[in-house]
């Protein structure tokens, strides 16, 4: 009822109620009636066959709580138990043994239908808990902050994780499997492994299965575990937005399938390398790496001739002070997954904040990590767990620096120092005098005022040369998307000091023009468009790898776009795709003969597509480079420009990959205006241009990426994965992929009532109006009982039964006619079952004059 009451009435009863109850009010001591709730919404009533009753009821509630979250009331017996969602209450249904009213029910679960979610109770476990859902109706748990997608992956990936992802402790759920079935799987002809990552403000790093149109979270991974819990941090509820106090959002993602090295960053200027085991281990101390930078100035070096590194700043644009992670230093129990294997992280040096990491790459091969920002780049040896190179992108180019750039300290420039720096009561002065003179000059100069100007001018400058405002920054403070200009042509020098490491790319190739072998290298993209390289020098792999030193050096300019680098990829002389070298996954803590697998298994050099380092070169590679404004394929080790395809002149590009195709490579590009634009590699022709999604809000520019085998990805909203594809095969098969949601099945016998409890009408049974009285059971009514015949309905419907009277009349006498004949029929027929019933009656008389002299018992 409205007031929050249940009334159970006995059908065999006089009217009255059986029961009224009000499940949540108040019950007064003067014998008063319980204060009114709100509405009951819906009630179920399930009978069991040893116990109670059960009530399942949504609302009722006493208006008295405020603020409570929507409530499912499960009533049986003398316990009453509200359970709380977490949003408003749809529908529910309460899953049973059988579906028929006239036995007993035995209620086993209540799928409870909400705004968001889906939530099944068990109610065959004390506490009601729920079951855990397998599908995935809450990817943002925590909000989504990045995502990653990758299609064709090592075939055995998906069980590996699933595996580990299987075992991770669900505090909560219902231990009894997932209670409702039904629908197929559409299987389809697309069978590769498809891998989406999601990164979370929690910290949280999710893996799902996306093969197919399916989508199951197969491994949840939590980096927050790796740093002291902060005694501010207060638990508030989830929300689908991003906030500024988030210190674990994850930001950037790199991910090797084949070794499972996996590197995440995160909003707070760390990163974290974990390597996938199978096997639980205890870290008593985490490694950990700090970027530690001197502030002196670049152009007075310090005694001994050294050069101090620039700071390594992390954020295109001035950020907050962020609040920075501190490592556990307490032993950590590591449960089989990603275990951490180092963790780096930049630290506060001379009150300055270190700022976010905006690029980030990753090579299992080599043994290293390198992450940049807006002035400079690092590199991570985190098998030996030392820092290789720390330089600022000046030093990058060295003597052939085209804007001829003087390293300078950033610090300087934000807080001149000495003779340089005016107070602001200085300026205020100076700016007092400044307007009385200006005022005194021009009402008594004014048929002259025009020379008032060039006054305001040279005072002006005077006053700036001499008192520069406090914070001045030549430097260009772009955003890293959108607000930076979008041509690489020099202006100023000033503006141009601030490059950002916009991309990376590890490969083997050609460190410089005119190189007759190929080597380990480190491809850099800035955000003025320009590609520059580093040589890497590696020792022989085994126990050399961990003992010698990785030697780092930059190599030279390979050229120059418009717009900031996006990606870099390579192909060799018949354009097909040379992935970077990676080592193949092995149990890293495996023990006995495992581990002499393992040793193995590290001291093989991954099989590379290109030419061996001592091999003399023979046939060149091609290098593809896209930038946000134009795309170009370069020859190598010539480093010659042989294809170049402008891909917008009014917009730029957001997102570029170099995936690729069943029948070749290409390169995708997602733009500003909306078009998804691919073109054909090596020669950069355009294969495809649809005007697919503006812009019109920062998560899709954040989370797009494209993936191999035509499929991409983006956060559409808070809440939803977007996934689309671009290739002609799968929308070919999209309707075998789809699969049936519904599953037909048998409705179950009904209940046998026996031969006793028929005999002695024991068991109420539910009977409609067509058993009681239809012509099944009953057979035909007497023609002087009057019947009643649903008809049209209104004064229409008796126009139309009006108007057709004259027709029903000639078709009745027809009717009578028939009638009579079958009359004459019937009368025949009942002569003959009168004497068949006359003959069964004689016999029935003679069986009992037979047995009428016998007992019962001699039967």
């Amino acid at each position: 009822h409205s007031d929050g009451t249940l009334t159970i009435w006995n059908i065999k009863g006089q009217g009255k109620p059986f029961q009224t109850i009000t499940p949540h009010g108040k019950q007064p001591k003067d014998g008063k009636k319980p204060e009114p709730c709100k509405p009951i919404l819906k009630v179920e009533y399930k009978t069991t066959r040893l116990g109670d009753p059960f009530m399942i009821l949504s609302g009722g509630l006493s208006y008295d709580t405020v603020g409570r979250r929507p409530c499912l009331t499960v009533m049986h017996g003398k316990s009453t138990a509200v359970l709380e969602m977490d949003y408003p209450i749809v529908d529910f249904l309460t899953l049973c043994e059988t579906p028929y009213p006239n036995d007993f029910q035995e209620p086993y679960a209540v799928v409870v239908l909400l705004e968001k979610d889906l939530v099944v109770i068990d109610l065959a476990q004390n506490g009601y808990p729920i079951f855990e859902n397998p599908y995935p109706l809450t990817i943002h748990e925590s909000p989504v902050t990045c995502c990653e997608y990758y299609a064709d992956c090592p075939v055995d990936l998906i069980p590996a994780l699933y595996s580990v992802g299987s075992r991770q402790k669900r505090q909560g759920y219902s231990k009894k499997e997932w209670p409702i079935s039904g629908g197929n799987w559409g299987l389809g002809t697309q069978s590769y492994p498809e891998i989406i990552i999601t990164g979370h403000a929690d910290g949280t790093v999710k893996f799902w299965d996306a093969s197919a149109i399916m989508l199951q979270v197969l491994y949840k991974l939590k980096t927050a575990k790796v740093f002291e819990k902060s005694r501010n941090n207060k638990e508030e509820k989830q929300n689908t937005e991003i906030v500024d106090e988030d210190p674990f959002a994850i930001q950037i993602m790199a991910w090797c399938p084949e070794s499972r090295m996996l590197c995440v960053a995160g909003v707070s200027a760390n990163l974290i390398i974990y390597r996938f085991s199978k096997q639980e281990i205890t870290t008593e101390v985490l490694l950990e790496v700090r970027l530690q930078y001197e502030v002196n100035d670049m152009e007075s070096p310090p005694e001994g001739g050294a050069t101090p590194p620039l700071p390594l700043s992390l954020s295109f644009s001035p950020s907050p002070p962020l609040s920075i992670c501190r490592v556990r230093s307490t032993p950590l129990k590591q449960s089989p997954g990603y275990q951490v294997e180092l963790v780096v992280q930049l630290v506060w040096v001379s009150g300055e904040p270190p700022q976010q990491i905006t690029s980030l790459a990753l090579n299992s091969s080599y043994g290293l990590i390198v992450f940049g920002n807006s002035t400079g780049l690092a590199v991570v040896d985190y098998l030996q767990k030392t820092v290789l190179l720390n330089l600022g992108t000046v030093e990058l180019y060295g003597s052939n620096d085209p804007y001829q750039r003087q390293p300078r300290s950033p610090r300087k420039t934000r807080q001149p120092s000495g003779d340089s720096n005016c107070s602001l009561t200085t300026i205020q002065l100076l700016l007092t005098v400044f307007r009385y003179c200006m005022f005194v000059y021009c009402v008594y100069s004014l048929s002259v005022c025009v020379g008032a100007l060039p006054l305001c001018v040279l005072f002006s400058t005077v006053l700036l040369s001499v008192c520069p405002p406090r914070g001045a920054n030549p430097l260009d403070h772009r955003d890293n998307s959108f607000s930076r200009s979008r041509s690489s042509s020099v202006t100023s020098i000033d503006k141009e000091a601030r490059e950002a490491i916009t991309s990376f790319h590890f490969c083997e190739t050609f460190a410089r023009k005119g190189d007759s072998t190929i080597t380990p290298c480190l491809y850099v993209g800035t955000s003025l468009g320009t590609v520059l390289a580093l040589a890497l020098n590696l020792p022989p792999a085994g126990e050399q790898r961990l003992l010698q030193p990785v030697i780092v050096l930059p190599s030279g300019t390979l050229g120059r776009l418009k717009g900031s680098i996006l990606r870099m990829a390579f192909l060799d002389n018949t354009g097909t795709f040379l992935p970077p070298a990676f080592e193949l996954w092995y149990e890293p803590n495996a023990v006995g003969a495992d581990s002499e697998e393992r040793d193995k298994a590290r001291k093989r050099r991954p099989v590379s597509v290109s030419p061996s380092t001592s091999q003399e070169l023979q046939e060149s590679q091609y290098a593809v480079v896209c930038s946000e404004k134009q795309a170009k394929v370069i020859a190598l080790p010539s480093q010659n420009c042989i294809f170049k395809h402008s891909i917008t002149e009014t917009s730029f590009v957001l997102r570029a990959d170099v995936v690729q195709m069943n029948i070749g490579n290409c390169v995708a590009c997602f733009c500003a205006n909306g078009h998804i634009m691919t073109l054909s590699l090596p020669g950069l022709r355009p294969l495809l241009d649809v005007n697919y999604l503006p812009l019109t809000d920062m998560r899709i520019a954040r989370t797009f990426c494209f993936t191999n085998l035509g499929q991409a990805m983006y956060l559409t909203s808070p809440t939803e994965i977007q996934r689309i594809t671009y290739s002609q095969e799968t929308c070919e098969n999209l309707q075998e992929m789809l699969g049936e949601l519904f599953t037909p099945v048998e409705t179950p016998e009904a209940p046998n009532r026996g031969f006793f409890k028929g005999l002695f009408g024991g068991g109420a049974t539910s009977l409609d109006r067509e058993e009681l009285f239809g012509e099944t059971q009953a057979g035909k009514a007497s023609r002087g009982l009057a019947q009643h015949i649903p008809g049209p309905q209104g004064l229409e419907g008796m126009k139309g039964a009006a108007s057709g009277v004259v027709a029903d009349l000639a078709r009745a006498r027809i009717a009578l006619d028939e009638r009579g004949q079958k009359l004459g029929e019937l009368d025949e027929r009942t002569a003959a079952m009168l004497a068949s019933a006359d003959s069964f009656g004689k016999h029935a008389h003679d069986m009992m004059l037979k047995c009428k002299d016998k007992k019962w018992y001699q039967f």
